[in-house]
């Protein structure tokens, strides 16, 4: 498909996104006197659209219309303001308009997603699975990342720091070495996006306080996207296992990353993370064991 064609498409994919957008708004919702006039469409017009928003009439007719013209962000905000979108929808609006769409917010009626999220890791069991925030902060875990991971309760836990940190963890990992340089590479990568951002700051003054190990990674500037990671640990229950870890995000949720830990097919893990699970396994846990 020609770029010509593809221009083309998005263009009358922004004329019909804008109306439809202004036809659901009211004008007593947009603030403006209805005065009783029956209307022979539903909405705003375009000119109420034009003036609420501080825009010429005719520039926000060429832009439903798809002309060629010069767009800034503040006003397609100021656009969306009047129409109402939601976050979803403003990014919407500014890709149809060709410009690289802001961050993804949690919409207010997506905060309470908590309940779903916990069925989610819990129905992940007998593997580990764990919820963490943005500044890698841990919010929930299943039953195996306790047992696994040693994520424990009554522990305020952040996944990088306690890489670097917890004796727990790091007596068990195998695979200590090769995946700091990759953890680290990760938070860089996560905290370019938000440089200004006080929250990963404070992650990164404590990482660096509490790790000389963090703190010599972290100046070789490494880069890297979240994916995969390949983690050895040493169960002092079970021995050897080998797990795959996956993060994932939910658009709706772009506070928060899930983190699937996938058992490979080696050292039998998949049945040793079964026998931790069982009856037999958790009360083999409930007795202090070295490591």
């Amino acid at each position: 498909m020609s770029e010509g064609t593809l221009k083309s498409r998005r263009r009358h994919e922004l004329r019909e996104f804008l109306m439809s957008r202004r036809a659901r708004v009211t004008p007593a919702e947009a603030g403006l006197p209805d005065g009783g006039a029956r209307r022979r469409t539903p909405g705003l017009r375009r000119e109420e659209v034009a003036v609420l928003a501080g825009v010429g009439a005719s520039w926000y007719q060429w832009l439903e219309q798809g002309r060629e013209i010069s767009v800034s962000p503040q006003v397609l905000d100021s656009v969306g303001r009047v129409l109402r979108l939601s976050n979803a929808e403003r990014r919407h609006l500014y890709l149809l308009a060709g410009l690289n769409p802001p961050e993804r917010e949690v919409a207010p009626e997506k905060r309470h997603m908590c309940d779903g999220l916990r069925r989610l890791i819990d129905a992940w069991m007998p593997y580990p699975a764990h919820i963490m925030d943005r500044y890698y902060n841990g919010v929930m875990y299943n039953d195996a990342a306790a047992t696994v991971l040693g994520m424990r309760p009554g522990k305020n836990w952040n996944c990088l720091i306690d890489f670097f940190t917890d004796p727990m963890y790091r007596s068990r990992s195998k695979s200590w070495e090769q995946n700091a340089r990759t953890v680290v590479a990760q938070f860089r990568a996560v905290c370019s996006a938000s440089p200004d951002d006080e929250g990963f700051q404070a992650v990164l003054a404590e990482a660096k306080a509490s790790s000389p190990e963090f703190g010599e990674l972290w100046q070789r500037r490494d880069i890297e996207d979240a994916g995969q990671i390949r983690k050895e640990l040493d169960h002092p229950l079970v021995g050897v296992l080998c797990l795959e870890s996956s993060v994932m995000q939910m658009p709706v949720r772009p506070d928060l990353s899930i983190v699937l830990h996938t058992p490979l097919d080696e050292a039998n893990t998949a049945a040793k993370l079964q026998w931790l699970a069982s009856p037999e396994g958790r009360r083999g846990a409930m007795y202090p064991v070295a490591g």
